[in-house]
């Protein structure tokens, strides 16, 4: 069974062995304050098994934070393990927020394991119009739009989008080596899913490829502010990957700028 504890500025979801109980997050002063009352991001650590045909291969770890200087930061951290073969990464995003558009700022991936490390870097320039990428000494050749998204930003326009209850969204995105396409999504509808944290009722969101051979799938929670639940991803029908929220957590504290800097750099 679910419940929720409280102490200060945290509020912790946590379960029981009792997986077949409500997951409902109630939260006073949490949860719907931060995020509807005072028009801001719910900020928030969460952690995912990462499992393929059943099998847990590791972690993942997703924080949202407000910065001091009243961007955001959001990222994604996972740790894999699978036979030989290991893959550290992390997604990092600073975003502005104007009303429910979010607009990247910054966006870092850095990927460690199995093979050559990689780092790539993207930035959105508001005032030129303009990207640039770490892949390319010139600014990418896409038509600027206020509406761009990058690789981990886009997630948290989806719920926003959700939030206001529409089906159908679609965004331009500048993935990490700085090509340009569209991310388009639908609603499916919603259905109860079990987790390891336990049953939640979720909006299911399918993205839409040009092609069937391609599959993704994401679940967001309205009783846990629109929070990403649980996501899978296969080819041709096959399963690739599957990440199941197990653990939640409300934060408060500012981060500064320096902070956030010294976070997206590599071990």
């Amino acid at each position: 069974m679910q419940f929720l504890i409280k102490n200060n500025s945290q509020c912790t979801a946590q379960t029981t062995h009792n997986k077949k109980a409500s997951a409902l997050l109630l939260c006073a002063g949490a949860l719907l304050p931060t995020s509807l009352l005072a028009n801001e991001l719910t900020q928030f650590e969460a952690k995912y098994d990462i499992l393929r045909q059943g099998e847990n291969h590791g972690e993942g770890i997703r924080t949202l934070k407000k910065l001091v200087d009243n961007n955001y930061q959001v990222s994604y951290h996972s740790d894999i393990e699978w036979m030989i073969f290991s893959d550290s990464r992390k997604e990092t995003s600073v975003f502005s927020l104007k009303g429910t558009q979010v607009s990247p700022v910054n966006y870092t991936m850095v990927r460690k394991g199995t093979g050559p490390d990689k780092k790539y870097t993207l930035q959105f320039n508001n005032n030129k119009k303009l990207v640039k990428s770490s892949e390319s000494k010139y600014p990418i050749e896409c038509e600027w739009t206020d509406k761009f998204q990058d690789s981990i930003s886009y997630q948290v326009q989806v719920r926003e989008e959700l939030k206001m209850g529409k089906t159908n969204f679609s965004y331009p995105l500048v993935d990490k080596k700085g090509n340009c396409r569209d991310y388009n999504f639908e609603v499916v509808g919603k259905e109860m899913i079990s987790l390891p944290i336990g049953n939640i009722e979720a909006i299911k969101v399918k993205r839409l490829y040009d092609n069937d051979k391609r599959q993704a799938l994401a679940w967001f929670a309205p009783e846990m502010d629109y929070m990403l639940v649980r996501m899978w991803k296969g080819e041709k029908g096959v399963e690739q990957f599957e990440v199941q929220m197990k653990s939640f957590t409300v934060t408060s504290p500012a981060t500064s700028p320096q902070e956030a800097k010294s976070e997206t750099a590599p071990e």
